[in-house]
């Protein structure tokens, strides 16, 4: 895979099909995961799946189609209400990096993706352990 002039970071690492390979491959991890798992109400992840693909796209470039159906991502903001522990997030990264590896992205664009990912989760942390809010 090798960058044309003018590419977004999206374009680069494969566009819309990496995005659904990613999700896709991210969320059957949750889907093993009991504690993760629970943080689901809807019985198909697939609505949790599309949302998630759509604010990558559009974080890394691609279409703006997340804040056109759900406005600004304010992610912070839409955590806010749940408990997010640190078991939580490792378990949330141990789903992401695999479904990461899974995908075979030059080392420079899985290492920027990475970054974001542990910069996210870790900004997500809100709660101890045990529940009680920081």
């Amino acid at each position: 895979m090798f960058a044309q002039p003018g590419e977004t970071f999206y374009e680069q690492v494969g566009g819309h099909d990496t995005f659904v390979r990613l999700v896709h491959a991210f969320y059957e991890g949750v889907a093993t995961d009991p504690t993760l798992r629970a943080l689901y109400p809807e019985e198909d992840l697939g609505a949790a799946e599309i949302r998630l693909r759509m604010f990558l796209e559009q974080y890394f470039g691609g279409p703006g189609t997340y804040s056109q159906e759900r406005g600004h991502p304010r992610l912070r903001m839409r955590h806010v209400d749940y408990a997010v522990t640190p078991d939580q997030r490792d378990r949330w990264m141990k789903h992401m990096l695999a479904a990461m590896d899974s995908l075979e992205l030059p080392e420079s664009h899985a290492a920027a993706m990475r970054d974001y990912f542990i910069r996210a989760a870790d900004m997500l942390v809100n709660a101890d352990d045990d529940g009680s809010r920081l």
